[in-house]
């Protein structure tokens, strides 16, 4: 089981957030899905359809690559890189063109081939440092 529970975390994460194909989303997660993300809880397939809605409008050619992972019971540990180029606004910031990188890891919890809940990790401060929203001694410009 726990080798089909990483396949399906790679299917979101290849289909939804590097190709937008958010059909996957209906698929893999379940309808009372919770994901716990760094600023905020975002609840059900359709919030988790406007997270990624979200992200690849700001940055519309965004690559996510898995770099590890790790499966146990109900448990898939994900850790990976996200690359895109800032063509739309993010989180209140205007698009910049600037190319960024930054890198996260979930935890998903899975309940009969579906994600049930996730515990979303990614650098904040280091994406908005790269936007230019926040210089590298962490005041604001």
């Amino acid at each position: 089981m726990s080798e089909q529970n990483k396949a399906q975390i790679r299917r979101v994460i290849e289909q939804a957030y590097s190709r937008g194909d958010l059909s996957v989303v209906d698929e893999v997660a379940a309808n009372d899905l919770i994901i716990h993300a760094p600023s905020q809880d975002i609840h059900g397939r359709a919030g988790a359809k406007q997270f990624v809605t979200m992200f690849r409008a700001a940055f519309p050619d965004l690559q996510f690559t898995v770099e590890d992972q790790i499966a146990e019971g109900d448990m898939v540990v994900t850790r990976w890189t996200a690359e895109g180029t800032h063509r739309g606004q993010f989180q209140g910031i205007p698009a910049t063109g600037r190319k960024i990188r930054f890198m996260g890891t979930d935890i998903d919890r899975m309940a009969d081939g579906r994600v049930v809940e996730c515990w979303a990790h990614l650098d904040e401060l280091g994406l908005m440092q790269q936007l230019g929203a926040i210089k590298a001694d962490g005041a604001q410009p």
